[in-house]
């Protein structure tokens, strides 16, 4: 049997649906993933993924190569279509695969509801969500109502007979080349204390404030920790701004892709990140996190070991999937030094013990 997973973005989201590849391969099935081209490289090279579609963002979209997708995708003869991401775009990818089924939520469980229009099969979410497989890293809580996204994700698996909410399985590629970048990348850190300030991320309302970064960056040396600050594309005057802040107590990263980055979280005590997707790779790998959260829900797509800890602001309209709100602009702003710091002396010594 063989299953599509769609889901386009963006890198903490495709992290999150990592779980159902793991889930499906469990099952026996083969499994492509349609995905734009940010997340690519947290498949192409991953032995769980036969086949990676990149479908061609709005900002990039050109139909000849969105054709060109769409024939290769059509070529497989997918048994079944899993869409993931609940938007009009991601159901017509699910639905123009040629798959004998398509699968997603329905209108009330979807991102846009009018998609469901799409689907050949739309699914009503349950009532409650409790554990039925043991995680990789650490217990998740039972929820009940929405629960995490990991979950829902794995949830929508159950028409095709897999039952694996409460999965923590995240099958991500190994990167030999990587591993010898970070190793350079990192001669003169100490690798025992080293402690990842990633002040970047897709939405400015989620971000802490860099100035606040370099004061925590300045506390962690006090404490004979090495933060070093990670960056994306056209994160660097971020990072620069951080680590200006810190009056050198923090390094700037080199530059890094997703799997040098991964390696950097395999090799740090601690991760410190608002709801991004680095925050959710170094929760892949199981590195300690300090997350920070305003007016998205940590509940949904937090951290899910018991011993990570998250800061948060929650604004009047939390929680809220706007990038853009009146009402929680700012927010972040009122998460003080202090706070932040308590929670990683907190998890630092929940690791330690």
């Amino acid at each position: 049997m063989k299953a599509l997973l769609v889901r386009l973005s963006s890198i903490g989201d495709v992290v999150h649906t990592l779980p159902a590849l793991a889930a499906l391969h469990r099952g026996g099935w083969e499994a492509g993933w349609v995905v734009e081209l940010p997340s690519r490289m947290l498949l192409e090279p991953n032995p769980l993924v036969a086949q990676v579609i990149v479908a061609p963002s709005r900002k990039a979209f050109g139909w000849a190569r969105a054709l060109s997708a769409l024939r290769a995708v059509r070529a497989q003869r997918y048994d079944a279509a899993v869409d993931f991401q609940g938007l009009w775009k991601s159901a017509a990818w699910a639905r123009l695969s040629g798959a004998r089924r398509v699968v997603g939520w329905d209108r009330a469980a979807r991102r846009e509801p009018g998609s469901a229009l799409l689907l050949l099969e739309a699914i009503t979410r349950g009532e409650a969500l409790t554990r039925k497989e043991t995680p990789t890293h650490s217990e998740p809580l039972t929820r009940s109502g929405s629960g995490h996204v990991i979950d829902k994700n794995l949830e929508l698996l159950r028409p095709l007979g897999i039952e694996a909410v409460g999965l923590r399985e995240f099958p991500l590629p190994f990167s030999a080349e990587a591993v010898t970048r970070v190793d350079a990348g990192l001669q003169g850190l100490r690798g025992d204390g080293l402690v990842v300030l990633n002040p970047g991320g897709g939405w400015a309302s989620k971000l802490w404030p860099a100035a606040l970064f370099g004061q925590l960056a300045r506390e962690l040396r006090q404490l004979g920790l090495h933060p070093l600050v990670s960056w994306g594309p056209g994160e660097e005057d971020l990072a620069s701004r951080v680590v200006a802040a810190s009056g050198g107590a923090a390094a700037r990263s080199f530059p890094t892709t997703l799997l040098d980055y991964v390696e950097i979280a395999r090799r740090a005590r601690l991760v410190v990140a608002a709801d991004t997707g680095p925050l959710h790779l170094a929760c892949a790998v199981g590195t300690p996190v300090v997350a920070l959260f305003g007016p998205t829900d940590p509940a949904r797509n937090g951290p899910f070991a018991s011993d990570d800890v998250v800061v948060r602001r929650a604004p009047a309209c939390a929680p809220c999937y706007s990038r853009t709100c009146a009402r929680h602009a700012g927010v972040m702003d009122g998460i003080s030094l202090e706070e932040v710091r308590a929670a990683v002396e907190r998890r630092l010594a929940l690791a330690r013990a």
